[in-house]
């Protein structure tokens, strides 16, 4: 009998175990399968994505093989639950964690280091450093970033210069202006309705 005879498609709500850039894959844990689900780094990537935080919470389309439960493709990312997480696990900002920072603008990478726990990149059209923290990145459902990478972030000035209050993937900068330009659109036409 075949792989393809036997596959089952569903769809599943679970929480990242695991996940290496490095290797190429993870696995996610969900009451509703009885085996850890294989996600691989391409169909995390087909979502948008080049990384993800362990302990994000993701809903997936998988497959039932004989070899297993593999991710066919991602559906949501949601960030960890940060009350759910061991204290041990957590770290604390190194800034004021209140600050929210303004729109989402579109930004680029200059460097990240996952060991250091840091990195930095820029606003398209600005020269200025913003400071990106490794636990912002996990607030955000991501674990890693790459130099050139293109991302959305949220922007604050704290004490020590321009930092980073949400980094998320790019597309979700575009999203976000789509929508504010939707919303205008459908003011300035409810204006005019109310005009005539």
């Amino acid at each position: 009998m075949s792989d393809a005879a036997e596959i089952q498609d569903d769809i599943v709500a679970g929480v990242v175990k695991w996940f290496d850039t490095a290797k190429g894959f993870g696995f996610v844990v969900s009451p509703d399968a009885d085996r850890d689900i294989l996600l691989h780094a391409n169909v995390l990537r087909n979502f948008g994505q080049n990384s993800i935080a362990d302990g994000s919470r993701i809903a997936l389309r998988v497959v039932h093989t004989a070899r297993g439960i593999q991710a066919k493709e991602v559906l949501s990312v949601a960030p960890p639950d940060l009350d759910a997480l061991a204290d041990q696990q957590r770290e604390a900002l190194p800034f004021d964690d209140t600050l929210v920072g303004g729109d989402l603008e579109p930004a680029r990478v200059k460097w990240f280091d996952r060991a250091k726990g840091f990195g930095f990149a820029n606003v398209f059209g600005l020269n200025e450093d913003v400071f990106i923290h490794i636990e912002i990145l996990r607030r955000s459902s991501l674990a890693n970033l790459q130099p050139g990478e293109a991302v959305a972030i949220r922007v604050a000035q704290g004490e020590r210069g321009r930092l980073a209050t949400q980094v998320t993937v790019w597309e979700s900068a575009i999203d976000d202006q789509a929508e504010l330009r939707s919303r205008a659109a459908s003011g300035w036409r409810l204006r005019e309705e109310a005009a005539e």
